[in-house]
């Protein structure tokens, strides 16, 4: 399943489903079950970027706070360095935590507004560490460096930041204790587009200098093919393709990402112009109904009968490419319903 078996991951995920109940009812019944996250198998190796890409609400987020144990899995495998983290409790996951960490989506509401720039930075100094007042002004100050922010802003107030510094402030948070992985939750979507530049630039130069790994969450395609060196595309909780991001980019593999990279823009007037969209109908089925079989059926274009039957695997096509779609399933001849004859047998 994974591109070098003799190799361990820095982070391995095996089957991971995050499912979250429905209750219903003046009792309270369970009624049903939301899969946010529906058997999610990936690695990521030391050193590199994955990109996480999907539609809102496949489940990206949801699978990165899931890897972070900030929600408890409800069944699967995390491995961090061979250290199984998902069974972890209690002062054993506390141990772990300063190996990953997280940057968020909303610098604004990931602050606390009643604190000052250094109280937050220094707060998971404060929760693991166990540094001296000046030790820990010390750090504060460097990590203020790295990320580019002033140290005379040391004593000011969230509020009183720009969007692109507050999301400075985060990532010096995140860095405090010199972690190893960083989930990275669509980290530029609430900055301007003259800023989402700045943070990314800035995330590669720390990537490079302190030997980060980052899940890079996104649904900005344009900018996942920057700075991603692998990208994994997620539908309805389950993982349609991953592989390496030229190769993905140049030749998608399954019907929703070559969708999903139809509808980026190109800066290359030409190639704009000759750019044709795939235009997906319908709308996204319901993460607590999802349809039987291939969960992304109800709006293929290239669907076939067993697509609506069984559920595809994720299959080894080589060269670090892997697919879930009954389409490059080597083993099975079918024919698909839009090139069947007129009474063919589908």
């Amino acid at each position: 399943m994974f591109d070098d078996p003799a190799r361990e991951p820095l982070l391995r995920v095996e089957g991971l489903k995050m499912h979250f109940p429905i209750y219903r009812g003046v009792f309270r019944r369970r009624a049903g079950e939301v899969r946010a996250v529906d058997d999610l198998s990936f690695e990521i190796t030391a050193g590199e970027t994955l990109g996480l890409v999907g539609e809102s609400g496949c489940g990206k987020s949801t699978t990165g706070r899931a890897i972070l144990r900030l929600y408890e899995p409800t069944a699967g495998s995390i491995r961090l360095e061979g250290r199984e983290i998902a069974t972890l409790e209690g002062g054993a996951l506390r141990a772990i935590r300063p190996e990953m960490q997280m940057i968020f989506q909303d610098p604004q509401a990931s602050l606390n507004p009643r604190m000052t720039v250094g109280s937050i930075i220094a707060e998971p100094l404060d929760e693991h560490g166990r540094l001296s007042r000046s030790a820990r002004r010390a750090r504060v100050m460097a990590l203020m460096d790295a990320v580019g922010l002033n140290r005379s802003f040391v004593n000011r107030y969230p509020h009183e930041f720009s969007g692109g510094q507050r999301q400075r402030i985060g990532i010096a948070r995140a860095l405090a204790l010199n972690p190893k992985f960083i989930v990275c939750d669509e980290p530029i979507a609430a900055l301007d587009v003259s800023i989402q530049a700045q943070v990314v630039n800035l995330l590669e130069d720390l990537q490079d200098r302190l030997g980060l790994t980052y899940l890079f969450i996104s649904h900005d395609l344009s900018m996942v093919r920057h700075i991603a060196d692998r990208v994994a595309v997620m539908y309805l909780g389950r993982l349609a393709e991953i592989g390496p991001t030229q190769a993905l980019f140049a030749r998608p593999l399954h019907p929703y990402t070559e969708a999903l990279i139809s509808a980026v823009p190109s800066p290359d007037p030409d190639a704009e112009a000759g750019r044709k969209r795939i235009i997906l109908k319908g709308d996204v089925p319901s993460p607590a109904k999802p349809p039987a079989g291939c969960v992304f059926h109800t709006r293929c274009p290239k669907v076939f009968d067993r697509c609506r039957k069984e559920v595809p695997q994720l299959l080894d096509k080589g060269d670090g490419r892997r697919v879930a779609c009954h389409l490059h399933d080597d083993s099975v001849v079918h024919v698909r319903e839009d090139v069947a004859e007129p009474g063919a047998a589908i």
